[in-house]
């Protein structure tokens, strides 16, 4: 299938090269849609993009990645300019805007040396890339026309924006704050006929999870009080954001919505 006759569109995913983003990206392509993917990687990280991209492209699909700070205003006006031109060939818009940034400060509010605890710098950091950036993609995406009746937004969220985490403060806030552009583009995109949604993965082995102090702890805690006796797999949230991501739920907007075989009723 080519993309001048794919009715599905393009999926933009921001963390398109490893954990959720990277799952997702392979799965919507095996569902149809090209895929534009922002990520950023150092060149000893840059391979896991690459093998992203190659697995969209087996599936017959194009893979147009962006190795920019999705947070920098600037990069963002360059790779919008090439979503728009991309879009405009094959006269088609974005279907599916997935965030799934995970770069944040995981330092203690308060702490014995001060100097080791969370700056202001790194607090607004942390919200601004892992929060706030759903917002200027979404205001760009309207703006260009690019998010239309069909659209559909998705978030990732985790239990960390109502629980606490040891040395999670900043990401917790941001979370939080995710969740609620979720439920402010939802209600402002709904006459357009967009939907956008949270999707709380549960604990699952990503390279984010590996930088959390308690990540490693909470991961086999999981693997032994999970009723299906396994943690959620990053595949697991990609599935289901491909169901999601279907034409007919076009009701289903402003939610929370847990992906984790039903762990958080065990805990």
């Amino acid at each position: 299938m080519t993309s001048s006759s794919n009715p599905r569109g393009w999926a933009l995913i921001l963390g398109a090269s490893s954990g959720f983003g990277g799952a997702t990206a392979v799965e919507l392509a095996r569902n149809g849609f090209d895929i534009f993917g922002v990520h950023l990687d150092l060149r000893s990280t840059v391979v896991h993009a690459q093998e992203v991209i190659k697995a969209i492209e087996a599936e017959g699909q194009q893979a147009v990645f962006f190795n920019i700070n999705a947070a920098d205003a600037a990069k963002r006006a360059e790779a919008m300019q090439t979503v728009v031109e991309k879009c405009g060939e094959t006269e088609s818009f974005v279907r599916v805007l997935m965030h799934s940034l995970a770069f944040g400060a995981l330092q203690p509010v308060i702490a014995e040396d001060a100097k080791g605890a969370l700056s202001q710098r790194q607090l607004e950091m942390t919200l601004d890339v892992m929060g706030n950036s759903l917002i200027y993609w979404a205001q760009d995406l309207a703006s260009h026309g690019l998010l239309r009746r069909g659209s559909r937004i998705f978030a990732m969220t985790s239990s960390g924006a109502s629980r606490v985490i040891r040395s999670y403060g900043a990401v917790s806030a941001a979370k939080a704050a995710l969740e609620a552009h979720i439920r402010q583009l939802a209600y402002e995109l709904a006459p357009l006929g967009v939907t956008a949604n949270a999707i709380r993965a549960g604990v699952t082995d990503t390279p984010a999870l590996r930088r959390i102090p308690e990540g490693i702890n909470l991961l086999e805690r999981v693997k032994t009080s999970h009723p299906a006796g396994r943690a959620t797999t990053p595949e697991d949230v990609a599935k289901a954001i491909a169901v999601f991501a279907d034409e007919r739920l076009d009701w289903m907007t402003g939610n929370v919505i847990g992906v984790d075989g039903g762990e958080e009723i065990t805990v």
